[in-house]
């Protein structure tokens, strides 16, 4: 009888020691969304206009790219630029993982045309902030959620 109560007792701990060393073996972190960043420096005089495009074409895009399920938020974040060089505006989508960005240019393609008219007419107003912004750069962010 004591042979099988320290049998058990031996199986129940090397279980249990297998079970933290596979906890172990674990990231401390899952996968969470995916940060999509623009960095745009607006031009002197262009605060305002830029800001009006935002506030309207590129906030109704993004609402109804929202309500479409493409995307789960997005926002306009401002800071002081510390140099001439630096942005002063970060415009910021995000996405539910980087499967929702697979096909997600035809499919904002579709949304731009509905929201513009045209493909064309898209492109003339984007060469007109180019005149009022210049974009810095991009980044491509995914969350990491720690346990």
């Amino acid at each position: 009888m004591r042979h099988l109560v320290r049998a058990t007792l031996v199986v129940l701990s090397m279980s249990m020691s297998f079970a933290v060393a596979a906890r172990s073996d674990e990231a401390p972190f899952t996968e969470g969304s995916v940060v999509h960043m623009t960095f745009v420096r607006t031009r002197s005089g262009g605060d305002e206009k830029y800001m009006k495009f935002l506030d309207t074409t590129w906030k109704s895009l993004n609402e109804a790219a929202k309500k479409d399920g493409l995307i789960l938020s997005y926002r306009v974040l401002g800071a002081p630029a510390t140099n001439k060089d630096d942005w002063n505006l970060c415009l910021v989508v995000e996405y539910k993982n980087m499967a929702a960005m697979d096909g997600l240019e035809a499919k904002y393609r579709a949304l731009m045309e509905k929201q513009v008219g045209s493909m064309e007419k898209a492109e003339e107003q984007a060469g007109k902030r180019e005149e009022i912004r210049d974009v810095l750069g991009e980044k491509l962010c995914r969350e990491l959620i720690l346990k």
